[in-house]
């Protein structure tokens, strides 16, 4: 190369080097307002849903998931009313007066329920666009509370993904019951489940701990082969530490991780190519995109004020540049909880009605947006 053909290439390198440098730095620069900052424009809907006394006397026990159909209906995947041992509540020894899945209409009657000794620890739950329903257990123990977690065929329960009609029948299974893995047709404590327009479905993998130190999405066709998985346990983008919910929605049609224990919401196409990694959520246990693309983040921020460290409640932002429009506090003292988070699952109706299933707090909340 000669010395003024170097010279150009040094003075392009540089030019190239601070324009690089000028758009990092303008990453690093954007605020996002603190929680505490943003306004609350929605208002909780008191005494919603009514609960038969015949289930518990009418009180809730931990709520993982909720989920709203397309006919307005508000699905529920909860711990069979349990709150022991706290935080994963089991549903090993629950009679069948306590099922897992429940239906309401929108004013909170219940329609329908079941589920009972189909799982053993619920946490994963999704509806696709033919009203079926995709289940996950995470249960890896076979000995819960004194209890055995094996099923009627001698099977411990866990550890798969179950599609289930809307009757509450076993139409798919994947993984292995009560086989630990992180091989194509395994899982390690699976969280979550999210099924594209074509039928694929896409299942987060690694709900901590887990003896195979799982952190991974994993995709199959509509059918259930094995097409890929992506992501290991680590800060990278597109790793994990601890993916606890995943969603396909918005105008684009993207895939959203709530990342937890990396505090942040990573974004994929359907592919599963990288696309975002956004933090100012939160460290956030689940994740919701509606049609409008407004997401909803059930999340936590640090909080010195507290004794715990952390303040918890509903992020509402966009999903198309990651601007933060709501904050709402979560009801429920976390100093005062006993373990685990409030908003484990979250979803919105396109009024923009807010639903969040609470772990800790053991509820579920409802809430409308003030015009």
């Amino acid at each position: 190369m000669s010395h003024k053909n170097r010279a150009g290439f040094v003075l392009i390198a540089g030019v190239a080097a601070i324009a690089l440098f000028g758009a990092v730095a303008q990453a690093q620069q954007t605020h996002y307002p603190k929680p505490s900052e943003l306004p609350n424009p929605y208002r909780l809907a008191e005494g919603w849903p009514t609960i038969p006394k015949t289930m518990n006397g009418g009180h809730w026990g931990e709520v993982i998931r909720v989920h709203v159909h397309e006919d307005g209906n508000i699905w529920i995947f909860h711990r069979c009313f349990n709150t022991v041992p706290p935080g994963h509540a089991t549903c090993i020894g629950q009679s069948g007066a306590n099922p897992p899945i429940l239906k309401f209409d929108p004013s909170g009657k219940l329609l329908k329920s079941f589920g009972a000794g189909l799982f053993a620890y619920p946490h994963g739950f999704t509806i696709d666009r033919d009203g079926n329903l995709w289940t996950s257990d995470v249960n890896d123990e076979a000995t819960v509370l004194g209890m055995s977690a094996k099923n009627a065929a001698g099977v411990v329960r866990g550890q798969e993904v179950l599609k289930l009609s809307p009757e509450g029948k076993i139409l798919m299974t994947l993984g292995k019951e009560g086989v630990a893995g992180n091989g194509p047709d395994t899982f390690d404590r699976p969280t979550g489940i999210a099924i594209a327009p074509n039928g694929d479905i896409f299942v987060t993998d690694g709900h901590a701990p887990n003896k195979h130190n799982s952190a991974r999405v994993v995709k199959f066709s509509k059918d259930g082969k094995f097409i890929k998985t992506w992501g290991h346990l680590g800060p990278a983008p597109g790793d994990f530490d601890e993916p606890h919910d995943i969603f396909i929605g918005g105008s684009q049609g993207r895939l959203y991780v709530a990342d937890r224990k990396n505090s942040r919401i990573q974004i994929f196409d359907l592919d599963g190519n990288f696309i975002a990694a956004w933090k100012q959520f939160g460290q956030p246990s689940s994740v919701f995109v509606s049609k409008d693309d407004t997401m909803y983040v059930g999340g936590a921020f640090p909080d010195p004020a507290k004794k715990k460290g952390l303040m918890r409640g509903i992020v509402v932002g966009s999903a198309k540049d990651g601007s933060l429009k709501a904050f709402i506090p979560d009801p429920a003292d976390p100093d005062k909880l006993d373990v685990g988070t409030t908003a484990s699952g979250i979803a919105a109706d396109d009024a923009g009605t807010i639903y969040a299933a609470d772990v800790a707090a053991h509820n579920l909340r409802k809430y409308i947006k003030v015009k």
